[in-house]
């Protein structure tokens, strides 16, 4: 209670807190980002060799992976990455950004990813003060960039995320930590059924699918934490957004037309930015 109580009466030291609270949670997201999408796959497999009765790889089996198990690696030399050389940005720049034993180049995406979830934490807990609801955000926040990322790796946002947002969302306005239950369940139907909608009226006109059945999960799962009355901001900053860049890729770096652009990250950043400012951006458009 005491070490609550020196947060609360020092601004600083609480944000200072939740920037190396958010390194450390960014250190442990790079896991999940890199790990996820191949556990997802294991599983997969795992239930198509069950479903055809067929026996699984040995591999598959024999071999525990999860996201605390085995300990991380070098993927050239296989060296293990001791306690030391895992400090969030730290280690990255004691290392020189390569791996001790073998020297080979380690991606500057960890210590972005790291900065950049150290950095939105603190911006979370600057707006909303010493609340639950900066507690709650923070969770919102940390669940959305491994999403983002593995939706740009893979094109995949997975249940396993998606769904413990959404229902939480929905938990969290029992106690109107956001908003009420009632903006926070017609939140999650209007944003499944408004992308739904678009999804099937693309494939009506096209024959194509525009996009897939996580970005509705998301989009509810958003509209279960910000209410229905904030959804059209949502939609409107990722459309927009997402237009933007797309057509600068196709402009600028002759990006394909036919090839999928990830859409996901588009709404969890905008789903971000109007969890946080969307009832001021809302009043100020509306006077």
């Amino acid at each position: 209670m005491d070490v609550l109580l020196l947060l609360q009466e020092s601004p600083p030291l609480f944000y200072g807190t939740a920037g190396i609270l958010g390194l450390v949670v960014g250190s442990f997201l790079n896991v999940v980002i890199h790990r996820l999408p191949i556990i997802l796959n294991r599983q997969w497999a795992e239930q198509c060799c069950e479903h055809l009765e067929l026996e699984p790889e040995a591999a598959a089996e024999d071999t525990p992976f999860n996201l605390v198990t085995p300990a991380s690696r070098c993927p050239e030399c296989g060296h293990r990455i001791g306690a030391l050389e895992n400090i969030p940005v730290l280690s990255y720049l004691v290392l020189k950004g390569r791996c001790r034993i073998c020297a080979t180049r380690i991606s500057p995406r960890y210590p972005v990813i790291e900065l950049a979830t150290a950095t939105l934490s603190i911006i979370t807990v600057m707006h909303f003060g010493f609340t639950i609801q900066a507690a709650m955000a923070l969770v919102f926040t940390w669940t959305i960039i491994p999403l983002c990322m593995i939706d740009y790796d893979c094109q995949l946002l997975p249940d396993t995320m998606t769904l413990p947002l959404l229902w939480f969302g929905l938990g969290l306005s029992v106690w109107n930590i956001f908003v009420d239950s009632q903006s926070s369940i017609f939140g999650a139907i209007a944003g499944y059924l408004s992308l739904w909608l678009v999804f099937q009226l693309f494939r009506l006109a096209t024959g194509k699918e525009g996009m897939g059945f996580g970005d509705f999960k998301l989009l509810a799962a958003i509209g279960a934490w910000t209410g229905w009355q904030l959804l059209p901001i949502v939609i409107l900053f990722s459309s927009a957004v997402g237009a933007v860049i797309g057509i600068s890729l196709i402009l600028l770096k002759g990006h394909d037309r036919s090839q999928p652009l990830p859409f996901g990250p588009f709404l969890a950043s905008a789903g971000w930015i109007t969890l946080l400012w969307g009832q001021d951006i809302l009043t100020l458009y509306l006077h």
